[in-house]
């Protein structure tokens, strides 16, 4: 009889574990969040900035640089655009 006890004691208490399991499994639902029109909430995006390197070559530069390589060459690749002066 203390052996039928215990068994039925341990299947109560696995039945309580799962139970107990799936609710905390459940999702939360945040009434305020979700309610509300024109709530602002929170973005989890990461913003990136760009930084250039001291290597770099302004816009400016690369245009200078670009009229004085493509001279007498064909207006195509790199060069179109930059075959004539302006």
């Amino acid at each position: 009889m203390a052996r039928r006890q215990a068994c039925s004691s341990l299947q109560q208490l696995s039945i309580t574990v799962t139970l107990v399991a799936l609710i905390l499994a459940l999702p939360t639902h945040n009434a305020e969040a979700g309610g509300r029109k024109g709530s602002k909430s929170q973005s989890n995006k990461v913003k990136i900035q760009n930084i250039r390197s001291s290597s770099d070559e302004s816009a400016a530069e690369r245009d200078r640089r670009l009229y004085r390589e493509c001279k007498g060459r064909p207006n195509s690749g790199a060069c179109a655009g930059y075959t004539n002066k302006r």
